[in-house]
């Protein structure tokens, strides 16, 4: 199967109509805790990278090897590990608590900087005389669990973030075991941050999802993935950031929902009370339509009561707006999931 056209994007005049002008494609996958296939648009088994959407399963080795009770993490702290934070003070500040408790410092994080992500969702210009540190760096938070592991078991601190390090090893061999693949069927390439990222079927990553929200209850993983909901649910603010898509879907699940988006449009949502895992992938990585996408997939899966709808709402068809703020055109989500059940 194919991807199938998700979100248009418009442009005309609101008292003589708005033109399509692109049409953005893409695929969904809506599992049970089983990873049975229940909902599914375009190709629900598209070989996708999975970006940052693997990060909260990037942790579990820490987790399994009771890491943060060893450290003495805080709750706030192991969302951190979970996080594409967006580099505000709470962030920094948790961060660097991380790394202070391990005895490490910033200049150990192999992640790189870059200004932080703040400036880009609340619509401002990031300063251009500000020193950028690595602990702004968006997965400076999964850099730090990463390094945490390190010292917990006695690997090298310098090369973490290769392949062949023990680390990364174990990252693999994890994401192999929960997704039932062999380890040669999950394509590795570099993340952003410099760390290996696997490409996975959708339907796989949505059902990693499922059973995140699954938490301790989860057969196999129970406790270390109930930990890590309970991280990310109480602390969405620290896994995201101000005006950010996560920080929305997770206040708008008031503890029932657990979402995490990823680069290049992934966007990953687990339901607690529905026992779903729902994966999105736009083709192109349109980035900025994922979200109209995310609504219309979550609406018609009869998930979102008045109060939700509300939260979301300025996902639902957001305007177009031009650099003098005047509305040239709007995004419109087009895609009709098909009930597989």
């Amino acid at each position: 199967m194919l991807a199938v056209p998700f979100v248009e994007t418009t442009r005309g005049f609101a008292d003589s109509g708005y033109t399509v002008e692109n049409v953005h494609l893409g695929s969904v996958a809506v599992v049970d805790r089983h990873g049975t296939l229940l909902w599914a648009a375009g190709d629900p088994h598209t070989t996708t990278f999975t970006r940052s959407a693997i990060k909260p399963f990037q942790a579990l080795p820490f987790l399994r090897a009771d890491g943060p009770a060893r450290y003495g993490l805080s709750v706030a702290e192991v969302a951190l590990l979970c996080a594409s934070h967006s580099g505000e003070a709470m962030h920094v500040a948790a961060v660097e608590s991380i790394l202070n408790k391990i005895g490490l410092d910033e200049h150990c994080l192999a992640c790189g900087c870059h200004a932080p992500l703040y400036y880009d969702s609340v619509g401002r210009a990031a300063p251009t005389d500000q020193p950028w540190r690595q602990v702004h760096h968006n997965c400076s938070g999964k850099h730090s669990g990463f390094l945490a592991w390190c010292r917990l078991h006695g690997a090298p601190i310098d090369g973490y973030v290769d392949r062949a390090h023990p680390l990364q090893q174990a990252v693999r061999a994890t994401m192999s075991e929960l997704t039932g693949l062999p380890a040669s069927a999950m394509p590795v390439g570099l993340d952003g941050c410099s760390a290996p990222n696997y490409a996975l079927p959708l339907s796989r990553l949505a059902h990693l999802y499922a059973r995140l929200a699954h938490g301790a209850a989860d057969p196999q993983l129970g406790a270390p993935l109930g930990d890590l909901f309970e991280a990310m649910t109480t602390r969405p603010d620290l896994v995201s950031g101000q005006a950010r898509c996560d920080l929305a879907y997770m206040q708008a699940g008031a503890g029932d929902w657990v979402s995490k988006v990823g680069a290049d449009a992934v966007q990953t949502i687990g339901i607690r009370s529905a026992g779903l895992g729902i994966a999105i992938k736009l083709a192109d990585g349109a980035t900025g339509s994922l979200q109209t996408a995310t609504f219309a997939v979550l609406d018609q899966l009869g998930l979102l009561d008045g109060r939700q709808r509300a939260l979301l709402e300025p996902y639902r068809a957001p305007p177009l707006l031009n650099v003098r703020g005047r509305k040239v055109g709007e995004l419109r989500a087009i895609v009709h999931l098909q009930d597989l059940r």
